[in-house]
């Protein structure tokens, strides 16, 4: 019986493992296609109009500021609806998104870039540039 348990302990913290390892890469790649989008976005808008750009992104803002105002005031009778749904929901993706990467950030892990380490904690360590 004692073996039954520990393989049946081991089984469940290899599946806890794992599912935390492709939730953690599923964050990391929704983050990165989110930002890649973002910054197509911007560069397209501001190529065609660099006020509808500045608009653009106060519009954005506004709505993520709706979104963390709904998502953390205290709860109305009901379910949220329309804009109010969509902009708490925004906040949300947007959060959970930005999360893994200011924890990264917060640990000053490497920053990888085309494959090289670029810096850690203020020292180059890589060739990224040419300059080894």
């Amino acid at each position: 019986m004692g073996v039954r348990r520990a393989a049946k302990g081991v089984g469940e913290f290899l599946v806890e493992t794992v599912g935390e390892a492709v939730a953690e890469v599923i964050l990391s790649l929704l983050a990165c296609a989110l930002l890649g989008c973002l910054a197509l976005i911007a560069y397209l808008s501001w190529s065609l109009s660099p006020r509808f750009t500045i608009a653009g992104a106060g519009l954005l803002s506004l709505l993520l500021a709706h979104g963390a105002w709904q998502t953390f005031r205290t709860p109305a009778k009901g379910r949220r609806r329309g804009l109010a749904a969509l902009t708490a929901v925004g906040f949300t993706v947007t959060a959970m998104t930005a999360l893994p990467a200011a924890l990264l950030h917060r640990m000053r892990l490497p920053v990888r870039l085309f494959g090289s380490a670029t810096q850690v904690r203020g020292r180059s360590c890589g060739s990224c540039f040419g300059d080894a």
